[in-house]
């Protein structure tokens, strides 16, 4: 059987905060090969699958993952050697029952998805077909529009920020090229208004500026400005997207703010529909604790027809909690993380259930990322639209743009690129 894996093994290597992570590398008869690197969050559901860390204090202040590394070589390894790669949604299920725990806490969801997505890159390898074509067929040609992380706050900065995301999104490019010019443009214009003022423009995890603004609004006057001064208009060729991670900033029943300000729910609620009546903002995402249903349901049946709200913490890409927030009418989208739910099949699962819905999906890296773009292919072979990976600096973020020029550039007149936002208001 020339697809029948023939060997895995798996490595100790470091993500874009310098923390280990796992690196999976599968092996077919036939002689191709899969590799997958595994990223890591900061700012994480607590009913995420879990990442299995060592716990030894002496090696990387407990967060080294060689017992992840091991399981991959031994338990993993032998349950799916001999199988067909091409098999994805078979090797997945051995994985999970393999595992037999519902978080994957006993082999790690960090083993497991390393595994998962080397076997989906060794199979496409195997019938000469780039990842993108391999995971969503022929029809595969939507091109997403990048949210792109421009100023960071909350757990991925240390400023006074209490949002974690200030992104913009060049949705009236009409192309992907070309919304990558229009961010990277917008960026270069940001980073000279955060000098003129005297701020410094140091950047965060995820590659944004982290300057320490007085408030989370500040932030947005910043965008709007950064906008206009590299020659777009606000809303109609670049827009704002929000990701204030609540659960963050949530405590005994209220949300603190930069400016000092602590919000209840409904107080939070007014301040959202005035920014999105003042600023540019197309959707909001993880906007109250994750445990705040009734924030979630009252943002979406307020402003739900005008912006996307967008389910993270609360989803934690798994369609049980999925289909818990279709029920509440909670949001109109979720975020979409491979290594929140442990295995490819799980995350296109979700994928479906949302798409079921009518909800849109967005494709996310994490904060402590990797040089693999695996998100960029699956963000093109399921066509969800969107992408999050981050901002116009750092490598790892880069990456992920950078692949999918080229799928753009394999893909030619075939390409599909078109926004989902118009003019600050919610369409198919």
């Amino acid at each position: 059987m020339p697809n029948e894996i023939a060997h895995v093994d798996a490595l100790e290597i470091l993500d874009s905060r310098g923390n280990p992570t796992v690196e999976v590398e599968v092996a077919l008869r036939n002689g191709s090969v899969g590799v997958a690197r595994v990223p890591s969050g900061a700012s994480t559901g607590k009913n995420e699958a879990v990442e299995l860390r060592d716990g030894d204090p002496t090696r990387f202040g407990g967060l080294g993952v060689r017992k992840a590394v091991e399981n991959v070589r031994t338990i993993l390894s032998e349950r799916v050697l001999g199988e067909d790669a091409t098999k994805q949604a078979a090797i997945d299920a051995l994985l999970i029952e393999a595992d037999g725990t519902p978080g994957k806490s006993k082999l790690g969801a960090n083993a497991i998805l390393g595994v998962s997505m080397a076997v989906a890159r060794a199979a496409a390898n195997s019938v000469g077909l780039p990842l993108y074509a391999y995971l969503g067929g022929a029809t595969a040609r939507r091109l997403p529009i990048p949210m792109m992380n421009v100023i960071n706050g909350g757990k991925h900065a240390g400023n006074r920020l209490a949002f974690q995301e200030f992104m913009i999104v060049p949705h009236g490019a009409p192309s992907f090229s070309e919304a990558l010019r229009y961010g990277v443009e917008t960026f270069r214009a940001l980073k000279r208004e955060l000098e003129r003022r005297g701020l410094p423009t140091a950047v965060g995890d995820e590659g944004g500026f982290a300057p320490d603004l007085e408030s989370d609004e500040e932030a947005c006057e910043l965008i709007v400005e950064a906008i206009e001064r590299a020659g777009f208009t606000p809303g109609k060729d670049v827009a704002i997207a929000l990701d204030p991670a609540a659960s963050s900033f949530f405590s005994d029943g209220a949300y603190d703010l930069a400016s000092g300000e602590r919000l209840d729910r409904e107080a939070l609620l007014d301040l959202y529909a005035r920014w999105v009546k003042t600023y540019p903002i197309v959707s909001i995402e993880d906007g109250f604790d994750e445990a705040d249903w009734d924030g979630y349901v009252a943002q979406t049946a307020a402003i739900g027809d005008r912006i996307q709200i967008v389910g993270d913490d609360n989803y934690v890409t798994n369609p049980k909690f999925i289909a818990e927030g279709i029920r509440r009418k909670a949001t109109n989208a979720v975020l979409i993380k491979l290594n929140q739910i442990g295995t490819v099949t799980e995350t296109v699962a979700a994928i479906e259930l949302a798409r079921t819905a009518g909800w849109r999906s967005v494709v996310s890296h994490r904060s402590g990322e990797t040089e693999d773009s695996f998100i960029a292919d699956f963000a093109v072979a399921f066509g969800t639209g969107q992408i999050k990976t981050g901002s116009l600096s750092r490598s790892e973020r880069i990456a992920k743009y950078n692949r999918l020029l080229w799928i753009e550039r394999q893909l030619g007149t075939q390409a599909l690129f078109s926004s989902p936002f118009i003019a600050g208001d919610q369409a198919d």
